[in-house]
């Protein structure tokens, strides 16, 4: 095992902004994508296996600090030189000497911006800059954070590809965080899913995904036809522009297919759809607060109920007892004076 965590937790001030209670293992070989909204607690997960950061709990590793590498979403380096020094100085090498820093160099074809200064490099120059160091130190637990922030789509998907292809068949372990569920669905064999500071689950893509959207999902476009067509089928959480059905066997997905066919209405198939996993392990999250919620809140109108019901009982029973002294002594009062 390369990493265990479990019962960490980690406050800025007053306020929790992660929580993780359920153990959490990376092994060997592990590709694991990190999803969740702003503020989820994504870096400041990573932070705290780097120790950037206090926490309490645990985070057990046998890996020693040079066993693993870091790739931060900003990255500053000096503009007095061309960033060639820089790789340099930093990786404690020469280039026309080292065969595995130019091996990287041109795969990510970087040779033509080793005389610029990191200034100059584009943003997607910058990130390649940042990976070749990263990949360089050949490290067995590598993070990357937000590799692709920040560029553009086409100059994203190359970086992706070129990522895709560098660990193809290599026995390297990651956790990368993303807002692009297309990386990880390229990149990542597992999920850990975060949100506000909680895990919602963890696991394998292909596990989560039949756990919260069934065996495949059929999606549509959210127009009034759909809905009127797809009216009998219970639907999944989605997107407001689309409509997600569930299909837990063959001969529902078939039926639901041949349905829109029939009316000529295009629609996607996924039985590994990232962002439907996501969406929907969300709402199962948020009804299951809300159920939570609804029975405090039943359980504290009942207490409210009994305590009123209570005080009533108590107010009615002292004037019945009241009533009942009252209408003794005066029994009591009459024998007396019959006697």
């Amino acid at each position: 095992m390369l990493l265990s965590i479990q019962n960490l937790t980690v406050r800025y001030g007053a306020d929790t902004v992660l929580s993780i209670k359920s153990p959490i293992e990376i092994a060997e070989g592990d590709r694991v994508g990190v999803i969740g909204s702003n503020g989820a607690g994504k870096t400041t997960l990573i932070k705290s296996i780097l120790g950037l950061v206090p926490y309490q709990g645990m985070i057990r590793t046998e890996l020693k600090p040079e066993q693993m590498a870091v790739h931060m979403q900003f990255n500053e380096y000096t503009d007095s030189m061309p960033v060639k020094y820089i790789m340099e100085a930093i990786l404690g090498t020469k280039i026309s000497r080292d065969r595995k820093l130019q091996e990287l160099i041109s795969f990510f074809e970087f040779e033509d911006c080793l005389r610029k200064k990191y200034s100059k490099l584009s943003g997607g120059q910058k990130q390649r800059f940042t990976i070749i160091m990263v990949m360089m130190q050949d490290a067995e637990l590598t993070f990357y954070d937000e590799v692709t922030s920040g560029l553009d789509f086409e100059t994203r998907q190359k970086l992706v590809e070129k990522m895709v292809e560098w660990y193809q068949g290599k026995a390297s372990s990651f956790l990368m965080v993303s807002h692009y569920y297309e990386e990880l669905d390229q990149l990542a064999d597992k999920l850990l899913i975060l949100d506000k500071g909680q895990i919602l689950d963890y696991g394998r893509r292909e596990e989560l995904f039949h756990k919260y959207c069934g065996r495949a999902v059929i999606i549509v476009g959210n127009t009034e036809e759909n809905m009127t067509l797809l009216s009998g089928y219970e639907k999944l959480a989605s997107p407001a522009h689309l409509i997600a059905v569930s299909c837990e066997s063959e001969e529902k997905e078939s039926r639901i297919a041949g349905l829109l066919l029939e009316h000529d209405i295009n629609y996607k198939r996924s039985n590994n759809d990232i962002e439907m996993l996501y969406i929907n392990a969300k709402n199962r999250a948020g009804m299951a607060d809300e159920e939570k919620s609804s029975d405090i809140f039943a359980g504290e109108s009942k207490d409210a109920r009994t305590s009123d019901t209570s005080e009533k009982t108590k107010k009615t029973g002292k004037n019945r007892i009241a009533g009942s002294n009252g209408r003794t002594a005066g029994s009591g009062g009459k024998e007396k004076h019959a006697e």
